[in-house]
């Protein structure tokens, strides 16, 4: 009994690949929605699973907990011309410093930044990037290594040494395929032109599908980094810039705090202190707290969110496409009316016919599933490549979106199957 079933589903199935054989060109136009649906799908989500990795490799990059302030230049503030060159006086003070430091519970360490110059010369090559003054943690608390030499030590802090650690851009513009590590470099501000050895190339950093962005605003890759003692000693807190026309002199004690608390549980209620602190020695706006934790925790949410929309957007694609099957195999149905009846008068059961169709459309969808995978996979790599957008194809969206195809063609495909199963074999055999 069992081998005549096998026998009867053997040759149910070959009757199904065998109609789905002779009409080639109409097998292909309907498993076309299911292989742009299923490309739909997978390509739309690599590229949101490529972005929420890069954004999520920023935070990272910026510490969860981590709390960053930064000084800001207060709206409103007027730009002096040569002749008349005020001094622009805001942002984070010693003050502010201290009462982070010493104040406030769950504080671990308070790292101070202070841009010092805006331009670095090294022979004849120079390039209008900042200097920035930093502690040797700054580097630990925000995961930057080196890719040759070393950071910055607590002997030079001590010592002040004039010793600095360049960014990888940094490296390339001033010292193309030459060895770095030993040479000078010059800083130019508006103190003159000051001498740092450099002792240590920072690693490339890249976020968001390429390495122009650093840590918060700023690119890492295009900073230089020296001791904060060497920076405060050499440079104080006026700075001047010079531009087109225009001279800008400031005193900023700070152009950065990043404040690192003890765990990651403490972080939201340390960072509302904190602003709290701001607002309380602060009687303009003149600085800015950004929450890496928050952002980490918005970040998940959006990239749920998205995922979802995403997923529901390229569904529908499916959908349609399982829309376009339903049509196709009713208007064979009609066509094959006569065949059908034949096979029932020939002692063929419903469930033998509504196999068979049954049978082609499961085929259909499975083979347009696995097309629309390779090409799903295909036009994420293409869009990796030349449109600089990263990409990444999970697996599970393959499993899922295959998983997908198959059910839509048995959802859409057996209502043409049971219709057919269900025709009268004698008006079935004087249809023409």
């Amino acid at each position: 009994m069992r081998l005549v079933n096998v026998e009867i589903m053997a040759e149910t199935l070959w009757l199904g690949l065998n109609n789905l054989r002779l009409h080639k060109l109409r097998s292909l136009l309907t498993a076309l929605g299911i292989i742009f649906g299923v490309a739909a799908v997978i390509c739309m989500l690599s590229i949101s699973e490529g972005a929420s990795v890069d954004e999520m490799r920023l935070i990272q990059l910026l510490g969860t907990q981590n709390i960053i302030c930064n000084s800001v230049k207060p709206e409103g503030t007027v730009q002096s011309s040569e002749e008349t060159t005020a001094l622009l006086e805001y942002g984070i003070t010693e003050a502010d410093y201290r009462l982070l430091a010493t104040t406030i519970p769950h504080v671990k360490n308070v790292i101070p930044l202070k841009a010092v110059a805006h331009a670095v010369q090294h022979r004849d090559k120079k390039v209008e990037w900042n200097v920035i003054g930093t502690s040797p943690e700054f580097f630990e608390t925000v995961n930057i290594g080196v890719s040759r030499g070393r950071v910055l030590t607590r002997t030079d802090t001590e010592n002040l040494k004039q010793v600095c650690v360049i960014g990888a851009e940094v490296r390339k513009e001033l010292f193309g395929f030459e060895d770095p590590l030993g040479q000078s470099i010059y800083a130019q501000s508006g103190s003159g032109m000051m001498p740092y050895e450099v002792v240590g190339v920072l690693k490339e950093v890249s976020t968001a599908g390429a390495p122009a962005r650093g840590v918060e605003a700023r690119n890492i890759n295009r900073e230089v980094y020296i001791p904060y003692a060497t920076a405060r000693k050499l440079y104080g807190d006026i700075t001047s810039k010079r531009t087109s026309g225009s001279r800008e002199r400031m005193k900023i004690e700070y152009t950065s705090l990043y404040v690192t608390v003890d765990d990651v549980d403490h972080v939201l209620p340390v960072s509302e202190m904190v602003k709290r602190v701001f607002d309380y020695g602060h009687k303009k706006r003149d600085y800015e707290v950004s929450v890496p934790l928050a952002r980490l925790k918005l970040a998940q949410q959006k990239k749920r969110n998205q995922k979802l929309m995403l997923g529901f957007i390229a569904g529908i694609s499916l959908v349609v496409g399982g829309i376009g099957i339903m049509n196709i195999m009713l208007a064979t149905v009609t066509e094959r009316t006569r065949e059908i009846g034949i096979r029932r008068a020939l002692g063929a059961r419903q469930r033998d016919v509504t196999a068979q169709f049954l049978i082609e459309t499961v085929v259909l969808s499975t083979c347009g599933g696995l097309v629309g995978i390779l090409l799903g996979y295909l036009a994420a790599h293409l869009i990796n490549r030349f449109a600089e957008w990263e990409t990444i194809v999970q697996p599970w969206t393959m499993v899922v979106s295959f998983t997908l195809s198959v059910l839509v063609g048995v959802f859409f495909g057996m209502y043409p199957a049971m219709a057919a199963a269900r025709l009268d074999p004698i008006e079935a055999l004087r249809h023409e």
